[in-house]
């Protein structure tokens, strides 16, 4: 039963921070009218959000089993609710910078505690993949439900209104719910310490050392290549949409929202498909698939002209086809975490995933920020053209990593015949 209600309070949480995060989207359209700033000034509300995961994910990620993984979830919790009420209270784009701020350093404890916790409650590979992807699919879901939260609590008729600002009462009263659950539920933590990681100074060596292992920076590329592909659609989507497709604001945000709907789809469906197919094979097939699609459906975007009556049911095509890379996008970011940390010790995990949630808030920040360029400089078309590139990049670095984990698993038997003998 604890273990049920912990693997609950992980998807919660996990959920709750889907909604924050990936709001950065909706945030920026709605800073641009409401406060006035302009693209690459709202921009740079990933870079706080960003910067502060990396950050504090280098400080704290491999000292965190030391103040333990559910104090660290219920901190964060604390953090974010408050920064969440000061939003409606104190309204302007210094408090949002202010809030992503906050979201950034709740996350960052949220993630490497989540990732960790997720080795503690499971047995072997198979069971920590399936986990991963439910709780990432779980994630997406969240992202879906925050597209429509948001959407609901913005004035259609004058979208500048700045009452889309009261949503946050509804995201603060959610993160004191999750933390009493969190509170009532139990984790046994004591086979994510050692003799290593009992000490701060023992935990820093912890995480240096992960950096011996080939393995480890191949794969911190790849997952940096990933965020950066994934953030340059889920942030920029809502204003490709509106001033590409040209949708209304509220409209561009739920249009959006099929792209979180489509990769939390894929993340469920891919623990049942990598029964019957390598991870390599289906995560090479997602990349190239990615691109197909970029390729095909981008063209279908040029030249729409406005209209008043634009509705659900006569939408440009483009709008629905683009948000289905969530589909191919789905399983790639965690299998390779999967893949990465069930091939690593129980003690190294929060270490490793420190530098996980470092590499990916890098990528994002960097995605994003090319993306805003590319947008204001060109236009959205070119901006989403551009990932073809990583895309090609992250083609290499899956057959870097798959070589390294066959060599690792290698390895790995032959440590063990000589620690026999």
């Amino acid at each position: 039963m604890n273990r049920l209600r912990m693997i609950a309070a992980l998807a919660l949480i996990y959920m709750v921070f889907a909604i924050l995060l990936n709001s950065v989207g909706t945030v920026i359209l709605q800073a641009i009218h409401t406060f006035g700033v302009d693209k690459p000034q709202a921009s740079l509300l990933e870079l706080f959000k960003d910067l502060t995961i990396a950050v504090t994910s280098l400080l704290v990620a491999s000292f965190l089993p030391l103040l333990g993984y559910r104090r660290a979830m219920m901190l964060a919790l604390a953090i974010v609710g408050a920064a969440c009420m000061l939003m409606p209270l104190y309204p302007g784009f210094h408090t949002t910078e202010l809030l992503f701020t906050c979201i950034g350093i709740s996350f960052a404890l949220t993630k490497v505690a989540v990732y960790s916790s997720i080795g503690l409650l499971t047995r072997n590979k198979a069971e920590h993949g399936r986990l991963t992807n439910t709780i990432e699919g779980l994630f997406m879901v969240g992202v879906l439900a925050g597209g429509w939260i948001f959407s609901a609590f913005i004035d259609h008729a004058a979208p500048a209104n700045p009452s889309w600002l009261h949503v946050y009462w509804l995201l603060a009263g959610i993160c004191a719910l999750v933390i009493v659950l969190l509170a009532g539920s139990q984790l046994d933590e004591s086979a994510a310490h050692n003799e290593r990681t009992s000490s701060m100074l023992g935990s820093l060596r912890e995480m240096l050392q992960l950096f011996l292992r080939p393995l480890v920076y191949v794969f911190l590329i790849s997952a940096f290549l990933y965020v950066l592909i994934e953030q340059s659609f889920g942030t920029w989507l809502p204003t490709f949409n509106n001033e590409v497709l040209k949708l209304p604001n509220a409209m561009s945000i739920q249009v959006a929202s099929i792209l979180a709907g489509a990769t939390a789809i894929g993340r469920l469906l891919a623990g049942q498909v990598l029964r019957r197919v390598p991870w390599h094979v289906l995560l090479n097939i997602c990349v190239i698939g990615m691109g197909l699609l970029v390729v095909v459906v981008l063209p279908l975007a040029r030249n729409v002209v406005a209209r008043a009556d634009i509705d659900w049911f006569n939408a440009p095509a483009a709008a629905y086809l683009i948000p289905l890379i969530g589909l191919l996008m789905a399983p790639i970011y965690p299998v390779i975490n999967s893949v990465a940390l069930s091939s690593l010790p129980k003690p190294s995990h929060a270490a490793m995933t420190g530098l996980i949630v470092i590499f990916s808030a890098l990528g994002g920040t960097l995605g994003s920020r090319i993306t805003a360029i590319v947008f204001a400089r060109f236009d959205g078309i070119h901006a989403f053209y551009f990932s073809l590139l990583p895309m090609t990049l992250l083609l290499i670095l899956l057959f870097l990593f798959k070589r390294e984990t066959d060599r690792s698993a290698v390895v790995a038997p032959v440590k063990v015949g000589l620690a026999a003998k």
